[in-house]
């Protein structure tokens, strides 16, 4: 099928080349004419594990193009993917200016019945809304709307795509059912689980499914407060958690809090579209406070490893990303760890093995490093921010001789406690019964 991606992003792109490596004819729109150019000339503007040889495997194989032409690419095309940006506005909602201004496009520039997806996570009723924008048109041809949210992950994204746990089609008439299992008939022989329902459960399912995956993330590191209150340990009680087969054990790792382009915003969205039909989702609300207390309790940590004092102490961070396999910065635990540790009068180094081009233009007075080493070499403490597989296997005797002090604050439980008293570190990691260090956490309320 002839399929336009609007939107060259994160979304877009994987999208774009996941469906042309499915056998579709997939031309990729965006009205940034140097992100056009550079993938053209097979650069990838983000990182992304595996992306950069599907782009250009099916580009070398015509069945992926890129372009700045949207009129041409509504024309052409018989299914049109809606993959803009929908970054949160001030009060916790959607900002939908990107995929109006895209609707009111395709409805302009329709020439025969079209297939409008929205593959961009945006809130109920946006699809009703695209609706209406192509029935006020008054255009004489068809355009039917379906909701296909995404479920990537980051750093496995096309994993995701091409081996996802379900697709979820929202549709209100068969026919489009039809024309979306046709885009993805590849997946019918893995017998991947098709979610078939309307437009506003499929809108839903997003959300919610973030907003659950977040819930787990906050639980957890609030027991890990409670371990290190009781001298417990986090991974022991994660772990007897997990094996329970109605909890599972994924997103029970405690650490510094979530980030990213997709838990932040989908759950204060799902809290801004509860509050506007006039309910409070206390959950959600309850979700978005412990993370914001939980990335703000780890400037604590790295605090009283130091005896309570960083002014004029150099601190190695190890890690910017708000998780490994990625360059993303969006929401990073590492923004507000660094901006805390300068706030109380700490020098910072850094290194990431892929986000410190985008690092830079957050942070300011943070000397980057070109790895591990150079980043410990003279420092007070190092604090492990990222969970990148480079750091779980450092030379810890050449990180102890590097450091001013041997302190590692260790925010993703990377190593074993014992090993590192055993090598000579005061060690700090997150609820657990092991540490070096014992101390009273530091929980502050906002």
């Amino acid at each position: 099928m002839d399929i336009a991606v609007i939107g060259t992003g994160y979304v877009g792109l994987v999208t774009g080349a996941g469906l042309a490596d499915f056998g579709n004819g997939v031309i990729c729109v965006d009205i940034d004419q140097k992100k056009i150019d550079a993938l053209k000339q097979g650069k990838i503007p983000i990182y992304e594990p595996g992306l950069d040889k599907i782009v250009s495997r099916n580009v070398s194989d015509g069945r992926l193009q890129f372009s700045t032409d949207l009129p041409e690419a509504i024309r052409s095309s018989r299914a049109i993917f809606i993959a803009v940006g929908t970054p949160p506005k001030a009060d916790g909602s959607a900002d939908l200016r990107y995929v109006e201004e895209v609707a009111r496009t395709i409805a302009r520039y329709m020439n025969g019945p079209k297939l409008i997806v929205t593959k961009s996570t945006v809130p109920i009723g946006t699809g009703r809304m695209i609706e209406k924008i192509l029935t006020e048109a008054g255009n004489g041809h068809k355009g039917t709307v379906v909701s296909n949210p995404e479920f990537l992950r980051e750093g496995s994204a096309i994993e995701d795509f091409m081996k996802p746990d379900r697709v979820v089609v929202g549709a209100s008439d068969r026919e489009s059912v039809h024309l979306m299992q046709e885009i993805y008939a590849p997946l019918h022989s893995l017998e991947i689980p098709f979610v078939v329902t309307n437009v506003e459960s499929a809108e839903l399912i997003k959300y919610a499914s973030n907003g659950f995956l977040a819930t787990k993330i906050s639980f957890i590191n609030e027991i890990a407060v409670l371990c290190e209150l009781l001298g417990a340990d986090v991974q022991d009680v994660a772990r007897g958690m997990g094996l329970d087969t109605r909890i599972g054990p994924k997103f029970l790792q405690a650490g510094p809090g979530f980030g990213g382009s997709c838990f932040p915003k989908d759950t204060s969205a799902v809290a801004d579209i509860a509050r506007r039909y006039g309910y409070e989702f206390e959950i959600m609300e309850a979700v978005l406070r412990v993370n914001d207390n939980i990335k703000q309790r780890m400037v604590g940590k790295v605090v009283d490893a130091l005896c309570g004092d960083v002014k004029g102490k150099r601190i190695a961070i190890l890690g910017l990303a708000f998780k490994p396999e990625t360059d993303d910065m969006r929401d990073s635990p590492a923004i507000p760890l660094i901006n805390g540790l300068q706030q109380h009068g700490a020098s910072i180094r850094a290194y990431d093995p892929q986000a410190m081009k985008n690092a830079g233009k957050i942070f300011e007075s943070v000397t980057f490093c070109h790895d591990a080493y150079q980043t410990a070499e003279g420092a007070d403490a190092l604090v492990i921010a990222t969970e990148w597989n480079e750091f779980r296997s450092l030379n810890l005797e050449r990180i102890r001789k590097l450091l001013q002090q041997p302190v590692i604050v260790d925010l993703r439980n990377v190593y074993d406690p014992r090993r590192m008293q055993s090598e000579g570190f005061t060690y700090v990691s997150v609820g657990r019964a092991d540490d070096v260090v014992k101390r009273k956490p530091l929980w502050r309320e906002r």
